[in-house]
């Protein structure tokens, strides 16, 4: 019921940007800290930014400085700014939320299903 849906992944050359958007719809009451996660082939899926819902951030170190997290609450947004790309960087990038759906309910997190990022070198 809650879905939530990247976009903005691509191809780009080393040192170029991209940004990534996600947003959250269905049955949200409430949501709470949103974070960006990614996945190169045949490596574990690992943290990239998180942003909780006042706007305080964290990021991997192999980004901080490159990449910028935010988010638009009205629209249940949150974004990626990436900037000066490394080939490093290519992998799948997943959106995730945590989703209060009702007054008297419990978090949950949801994920969404990923955007291919290529950085060519």
């Amino acid at each position: 019921q809650v879905q939530l849906v990247e976009s903005g992944g691509g191809l780009v050359q080393a040192g170029g940007s991209l940004r990534l958007s996600c947003a959250a719809s269905g049955s949200i009451f409430r949501l709470d800290a949103m974070g960006w996660y990614r996945q190169a082939p045949g490596k574990q899926r690992e943290l990239v930014a998180v942003i909780s819902s006042g706007g305080s951030t964290n990021y991997a170190g192999s980004v901080k400085g490159r990449f910028t997290v935010s988010r638009e609450n009205p629209k249940n947004t949150v974004y990626l700014q990436m900037n000066s790309l490394k080939p490093e960087d290519t992998a799948v990038y997943y959106c995730n939320a945590y989703v209060q759906e009702g007054r008297w309910t419990m978090t949950k997190l949801h994920w969404g299903q990923g955007t291919q990022v290529t950085v060519s070198s």
